[in-house]
């Protein structure tokens, strides 16, 4: 249980100071009518409330409504001034964006053409020396095939002598007597004519 001070329980007499605020104890001060409240005094505080309406008004009107007019203004003007330079900004942009797209669509087809130009000089140059090469072995061929009809007219030359040696040695051994050259050929030619 909470127990009372006994300086709290005193009530001080008329006049005398109140121990735990320090103001006089007055008996009157509980008594009346809240002072907003009383008809007495409504004039006076009519006069004061358009006074104080007025005063504050033209403060308004003359400090602060000017100077929040001036910050809406002074803000709308850079926020127009941030919108034309975005706008201006956007517009170089699109400009860049054009260009470069431009200068690329340029290189590409440039590239197409250097590696076209490239390809026809690599194929021509491919042509140039197959045809080199034909010619060459075209005439390496000719040079054999002469050699080859040469080599082989001359074995055909040979043929003739060779089978009338072979003939006769072949005779020889076969009869035991010697033939004569022209038997022989005469033989010889009479078997390469029926073979023809």
């Amino acid at each position: 249980m909470f127990v009372t001070p006994a300086f709290a329980q005193e009530t001080p007499a008329e006049g005398q100071l109140h121990t735990e605020t320090g103001v006089a104890h007055d008996e009157a001060h509980g008594g009346g009518v809240f002072p907003p409240f009383d008809f007495s005094t409504y004039p006076s505080q009519l006069l004061w409330l358009v006074i104080t309406f007025s005063v504050f008004y033209m403060l308004m009107q003359k400090v602060i409504v000017p100077r929040v007019g001036g910050i809406l203004e002074n803000r709308h003007d850079r926020i127009a001034q941030d919108l034309d330079e975005a706008a201006r900004l956007k517009s170089e942009a699109d400009a860049a964006i054009e260009t470069y797209e431009r200068e690329l669509t340029a290189a590409k087809a440039k590239a197409g053409q250097i590696a076209s130009a490239a390809r026809d000089a690599s194929k021509a140059k491919a042509d140039a020396e197959r045809a080199s090469i034909e010619t060459e072995l075209s005439a390496k061929i000719a040079a054999a095939e002469s050699r080859i009809a040469d080599i082989k007219a001359r074995a055909f030359a040979e043929v003739d002598t060779i089978a009338i040696d072979t003939v006769g040695t072949i005779v020889e051994e076969l009869i035991g007597a010697k033939s004569t050259a022209a038997d022989i050929k005469a033989a010889v030619s009479g078997v390469a004519k029926q073979g023809a």
